[in-house]
């Protein structure tokens, strides 16, 4: 077996595509296009990862994502573990586990200060025990009208929020997949993208201060979009202050739940406590 960095070209993306189409037949978010998109045009930077190779034959692939977030006291640059996939004849062979370790050995050579994820709870184990993740904590899923009401004041002392500049947002926002509508509000951007029964629910995230997006960078439509909002993420309990308007999708209605994951790539920062972390759909792949 070979193992070799992903690449960013047409062969490449050919290769990808229909790896995907076998370990997921009936999906088709995996296009040439949202890979393009995700893996090269990300401001960020571009995609790290690792293949492994049976001769001619794409056996397995793991990508993480490049982008920055704001971890205890800093800002750095992270790694969002998103895609991975491996032929159905070359399951079982502990291929994911060598992937990932060469692909965090990469990041950290190119100065990465630690990756995150959200994963389901088939997944969540492999990465507690066998990559050595810790387990922050599962996202709330809930439903509701209106604006969240966050109180941005009280999310500067965390220790886990993403960090987005305008053009890195533009990006977000941009996906050929599901695009991301930008609305201004007072103090803060609205975020919304189709969710649930064909867009009758929209998935919503809030961003506030200096790291709201400006009508320069992203389109703000005046386009319609239901008043039923769906939040997954976390939000500090000293900023959810106002979430009156919004429940918890009760867990028996949840197809799965979902986990935030974490490891350091630096050994700079410790343990992640659930209740210091700032998280919402744009912060991974969903909608």
């Amino acid at each position: 077996m070979d193992f070799s960095p992903v690449r960013c070209d047409e062969a490449a993306y050919a290769d990808y595509v229909r790896l995907f189409a076998k370990c997921f037949p009936g999906v088709d978010k995996y296009s040439r296009n949202y890979l393009d998109w995700l893996y090269h045009c990300n401001p960020d930077g571009q995609v790290v990862g690792y293949d492994a190779r049976d001769g001619d034959h794409l056996a397995a692939h793991y990508v993480c994502i490049p982008a920055r977030a704001q971890v205890g006291d800093k800002e750095v640059r992270v790694l969002l573990s998103l895609n991975t996939a491996t032929h159905p004849d070359y399951q079982g062979k502990g291929l994911f586990t060598q992937l990932a370790e060469r692909t965090y050995a990469a990041g950290a050579a190119l100065g990465y200060d630690c990756v995150y994820g959200v994963a389901n709870a088939n997944s969540t184990p492999g990465f507690i025990r066998k990559l050595k993740f810790q387990l922050i904590g599962p996202l709330r899923a809930m439903v509701g009208v209106g604006s969240l009401g966050i109180d941005f004041a009280d999310l500067n002392a965390l220790q886990f929020r993403r960090s987005w500049s305008p053009q890195a947002l533009a990006w977000r926002c941009a996906s050929p997949v599901n695009p991301v509508i930008a609305r201004a509000g007072q103090d803060h951007t609205i975020f919304l993208a189709p969710a649930l029964f064909g867009g009758a629910c929209m998935a919503t995230a809030e961003i506030g201060g200096e790291a709201s997006v400006t009508a320069a960078h992203v389109d703000m439509t005046s386009g319609f979009a239901s008043p039923l909002r769906l939040f997954i993420g976390l939000i500090p309990p000293s900023a959810a202050r106002r979430l009156a308007l919004y429940v918890d999708i009760p867990k028996t209605l949840r197809p799965s739940p979902l986990n935030l994951i974490y490891r350091s790539l630096s050994e700079r920062m410790g343990a992640i406590d659930l209740d210091a972390v700032f998280f919402n759909f744009l912060d991974f792949d969903a909608y």
